[in-house]
């Protein structure tokens, strides 16, 4: 059963995975990146974890995610930044990828020490965890969209190679996280469910194929967006064990959506028609 959860929920990542390169590629980074991170390998990741761990080891793992989230937003906001910096480098993408991911190891790090010593069940319930995480992502998605950047869609189409290896990538991060809650592991399970290999690819993917002007106008509407999984982590604590895997996950998918990406994408729009208007 284990082995079998691992194996689908690796499977339906990869397939997901690969939608939102070609989203942001012929929509731009409005549409493409805010509506293009709907919660997406997180369906599978939870339903794999819940099989593999149960009740309780899943809502262990969602109440990580909104704070792994809030690391991949200040991942994605490393792209808006380390450009400029490395913009004279010899090879900018390749030192903002680096710094962009050692940012996210750094604080992962960090935040899977404090969780695993402080914070879980002892000065936060579960709930109360998740709850700060999407409020603080809320604040971050919130101040990097203010003052949006220039969304222009892509002119080149991203290579069917690169495509592939975006589908590899979610599908072994989503795999490994399945495998660590059936070890009994859900913290790690948790921060590995949204290791920002997505990001990573969507944004190493559009900067190959369109220059780094595209992914630096995803960035802020992909954080915003990228909101909804924690969104879906909050309610899929609760759904999940009380419907089960393919119910609840239901219900956590529409909840994040109609209360999250929808409204997230049509008042990103409106402020974005005012401040061109």
């Amino acid at each position: 059963m284990v082995l079998a959860s691992i194996l689908v929920s690796a499977l339906l990542a990869g397939v997901v995975a690969t939608a939102v390169t070609v989203a942001i590629e012929k929509w731009g980074g409005l549409v493409g990146g805010l509506l293009g991170t709907v919660p997406s390998t997180i369906v599978p990741a939870g339903i794999g974890m819940y099989l593999a761990g149960g009740n309780e080891e899943v809502v262990i793992s969602m109440a990580v995610v909104p704070l792994g989230m809030l690391l991949n937003a200040l991942f994605l906001g490393a792209w808006l930044v380390l450009p400029r910096w490395f913009s004279k480098a010899s090879r900018p993408l390749l030192f903002t990828s680096v710094g962009a991911l050692a940012l996210w190891c750094v604080l992962g790090t960090a935040v899977w020490f404090l969780l695993q010593n402080t914070v879980v069940g002892m000065l936060l319930t579960e709930q109360e965890l998740a709850a700060v995480g999407l409020g603080l992502l809320m604040i971050i998605a919130v101040a990097f969209n203010w003052r949006p950047q220039p969304t222009p869609k892509g002119r080149n189409a991203v290579s069917k190679s690169v495509l592939l290896a975006r589908g590899s990538m979610a599908a072994i991060a989503i795999g490994l996280a399945v495998w660590m809650a059936g070890l009994g592991l859900p913290i790690l399970a948790g921060l590995a469910s949204v290791f920002p290999a997505i990001f990573l690819t969507s944004m190493v993917a559009l900067w190959l194929a369109q220059g780094p002007t595209v992914p630096q106008g995803a960035a802020g509407p992909m954080i915003l967006g990228g909101a909804s999984v924690a969104v879906y982590a909050n309610i899929a604590m609760w759904s999940l064990p009380v419907y089960g895997a393919l119910v609840g996950s239901l219900i956590a998918w529409v909840g994040s959506v109609v209360g999250w990406s929808l409204p997230a994408f049509m008042v990103l729009r409106r402020h974005h028609a005012s401040l061109n208007g």
